[in-house]
């Protein structure tokens, strides 16, 4: 298993691109989810995608997440193909995926839901024969990682469900920040939350891309998007309609290319050069 004192610091430098998908097919019987998808994803950026509903976002992201495998099509990651069997093996390559439904246990405290799966055993025989747990490391893992990304609890063995609904969110996208390597995948990270705890999450999902971390949001919210993301991937159909900057593009352009309003050509000067880094 791989220590978590590596796991919790900020990601490698690399090539400018982290992530791309080329011709993704999947078809569920005569419905087809993805129709030749494309994506890609720069190292150290806030990639929105948005899609009116049944576009293929969720096909998308379960393709990139090993959830489903696509029928067709390529996968690279860090320049090289990769075929994820199921969301474990992408874990393994560095990739986590916050989903809607919070993947936290209430009954257990922050410090023992950032560890859940990945638990730290005592060194020597105690951990090895005993399987005694370093809760003292953990704990001090925990708070210097919340710290890091400016979340701010009043006990890191406090328990998740005494938390309110953005502090659980933040807990699960700092679990996701600790062991994502290379990506962090977000499903509406904000749904249900209030306008306070919905900007606390927002903040949160910055810093967590200024750690070096690429960040994917898949979010409904246009306002939220506008407000936090380096570019916007635009989904219709199954694939990807366009790619466009949210400095030179309106709410209501990207709205109208999600529900086939407005043609991707009309917004084709917006465009962002892929093969160029993100500018802040």
């Amino acid at each position: 298993m791989t220590d978590a004192a590596d796991t919790l610091s900020p990601a490698a430098s690399g090539p400018a691109i982290v992530m791309t998908a080329a011709g993704l097919v999947k078809r569920y019987g005569h419905v087809v989810a993805l129709d030749g998808a494309d994506f890609e994803l720069a190292r150290g950026e806030i990639l929105a995608v948005v899609g009116d509903n049944g576009a293929g976002k969720s096909s998308l992201i379960k393709a990139l997440t090993g959830a489903e495998i696509p029928d067709r099509g390529h996968i690279h990651l860090d320049g090289s193909e990769v075929h994820f069997k199921n969301p474990l093996s992408a874990r393994l390559s560095g990739i986590e995926t916050v989903y809607q439904e919070l993947a936290v246990a209430t009954q257990l405290n922050i410090t023992q839901n950032l560890f859940l799966g990945r638990e730290l055993r005592k060194p020597g025989i105690l951990g090895t024969l005993f399987r005694q747990l370093d809760k003292a490391r953990m704990q001090r893992q925990a708070a210097d990682h919340m710290r890091n990304l400016g979340i701010r609890v009043q006990s890191i063995n406090q328990k998740v469900e005494t938390l309110s609904g953005g502090q659980r969110q933040a807990v699960a996208v700092a679990r996701a920040a600790a062991w994502g390597r290379r990506v962090v995948i977000l499903d509406e990270p904000t749904a249900a939350l209030g306008v306070r705890e919905t900007n606390q999450v927002l903040d949160l999902i910055i810093r967590v891309r200024d750690q070096g971390l690429s960040v994917v949001l898949i979010s409904h919210s246009m306002p939220n998007v506008f407000q936090i993301a380096d570019r916007i991937h635009i989904h219709r159909l199954g694939r990807r309609a366009a790619v466009v900057s949210p400095k030179t593009t309106s709410r209501s352009d990207v709205v109208a290319v999600m529900t086939g309003a407005l043609e991707p050509s009309a917004v084709a000067s917006a465009l962002i050069n892929q093969s160029v880094g993100i500018g802040r």
